[in-house]
């Protein structure tokens, strides 16, 4: 999360330069204080506009977290789930490495994303439910693609696999450790060599699975 806009004159800011702070500062104070607690005037104050900018822009606080909310679950669509689907790269190995380095990346770069994420599905909003369901009908195809390159009919396995890959890599950015974290690069290995070491058993010592799974 980017440091606090410095306040100034907020009517001399751009109207999508105001909306961009408000979303960013929001996205912060609810992560932090919740889509209850928080206010419009912390809001207001971190993003260096005025309550009333943020009133006639985003309407009360409810209308504003629900399009954090929106603007969240677009923003993680677009930099985890646009990727997958790029399937130049022939080789399992860097495909799938790729796109677990987009979801660590996408976390990191965005902190306060999933905290709020949960928080509207406490308050009723299955976000995040949606946002996996949508991710995993994106890496299904993509992997029944690339499974359909060597022959092979997965059948129903692309969606087990895929909740298992997507279960794997969220506990894992999430993960608290005792000391400092492992290196994401390292988790990013391991889960890449996971994968590709379950999918070469799969084709070859246990095809009989796929096979049970159609």
């Amino acid at each position: 999360m980017s440091s606090p806009a410095p306040r100034g004159r907020p009517r001399k800011l751009p109207i999508g330069e105001q909306r961009a702070r408000v979303l960013s500062s929001a996205e912060g104070v609810f992560a932090v204080h919740g889509a209850q607690a928080a206010t419009i005037e912390q809001i207001a104050r971190r993003a260096g506009v005025s309550r009333q900018a943020v009133y006639e822009q985003f309407g009360d606080r409810t209308s504003l977290f629900a399009q954090v909310v929106v603007d969240i679950e677009e923003r993680a669509f677009e930099a985890i789930g646009a990727p997958a689907l790029d399937l130049s790269q022939p080789e399992l190995r860097f495909w799938a490495r790729a796109n677990y380095a987009n979801m660590f990346a996408f976390v990191a770069a965005n902190p306060d994303a999933f905290p709020v994420l949960r928080e509207a599905e406490r308050m009723g909003d299955p976000a995040l439910t949606r946002l996996r369901e949508r991710l995993a009908r994106v890496y299904t195809e993509a992997s029944r693609q690339r499974w359909a390159r060597h022959g092979v009919d997965s059948g129903r396995a692309d969606k087990a696999l895929v909740t298992l890959f997507f279960a794997m890599t969220e506990a894992l950015v999430q993960a608290s450790w005792d000391g400092e974290p492992p290196d994401a690069d390292a988790l990013i290995d391991l889960l890449t060599e996971f994968t590709v070491g379950g999918v070469a058993r799969l084709r070859t010592t246990a095809a009989d699975v796929m096979e049970r799974l159609r």
